[in-house]
């Protein structure tokens, strides 16, 4: 649980670390499932390019959003102003914006990015998963004051209230991820990707509805009884039930049409 740890005389920010420890191994799966798959990987890697972009810029724009009013934006100046741009970013952001800067590049280059998504969408909860375990070293997203069994206390130097013990949120989020990622990946495996897009908007709209419960960290944006992200989880889980309701009604009317024939 350190800001930044030292490597080889270097301080490098445990944060960014584990985001790059998410991206490098979410790359090396996806090149073996691709092989598998025998896709084009340079088509992929043009579509997680794009989707990359607009994941950074979707989750700025949302941390932007929802902690507009406790920036003092009267007294900006360029060294707070780069500081305000390298850190703070909302996951949902990145999820909406992302998908949205992927479907735009798969139809901007004709690559059908929904069966790409389909199939390697278990990467996305995977690499979020590593990004927790950077909330937790670094102590963002920390969660509620809580004295039983895991609680955490966070050092000095870290962004979560110190000599507090604390609930290990961050770090519950990351176990969770990775059983959502495990199962994703095995639906795969299973030819079953028509139901993982599904099943990952509302697993995960469930999980982090229920966390957010258990953060305690301000800067989440409320609107009456919900945080931002609340709100988001729920209409998530109303769109994976969509899904899924969609695809049934599909199929009963593809059956209906095969027994007419």
């Amino acid at each position: 649980m350190h800001l930044y740890l030292k490597f080889l005389g270097l301080a490098l920010p445990s944060y960014g670390l584990m985001i790059a420890t998410g991206i490098i191994t979410a790359n090396i799966l996806a090149f073996f499932c691709l092989l598998q798959d025998k896709k084009d990987i340079n088509d992929f890697l043009i579509l997680e390019a794009g989707g990359f972009l607009g994941a950074v810029l979707g989750a700025k724009l949302l941390y932007l959003a929802v902690s507009w009013k406790t920036i003092n934006w009267e007294q900006i100046s360029l060294p707070t102003f780069n500081k305000l741009m390298q850190g703070g970013f909302v996951f949902y952001g990145g999820l909406i914006g992302g998908i949205l800067a992927l479907f735009f590049t798969g139809k901007l280059l004709h690559l059908s990015a929904l069966q790409y998504l389909k199939k390697y969408i278990f990467l996305i909860p995977w690499m979020h998963g590593f990004g927790r375990l950077g909330c937790y070293m670094a102590g963002c997203c920390y969660g509620i004051p809580y004295d039983g069994p895991g609680c955490v206390i966070f050092p000095d130097n870290s962004l979560a209230p110190t000599g507090i013990k604390l609930f290990p949120v961050q770090l519950t989020e990351a176990v969770f991820l990775l059983i959502i990622s495990v199962s994703l990946f095995f639906m795969w495996k299973k030819q079953l990707q028509d139901y993982t897009i599904p099943v990952y908007l509302i697993a995960y709209g469930i999980l982090r509805f229920s966390l957010e419960f258990l953060r305690y960290d301000e800067e989440r944006g409320f609107l009456w009884f919900f945080s931002t992200s609340q709100w988001i989880s729920i209409l998530l889980i109303i769109a994976g039930i969509l899904f899924l309701w969609k695809m049934r009604f599909h199929k009963i009317s593809h059956s209906a049409e095969n027994l007419q024939q």
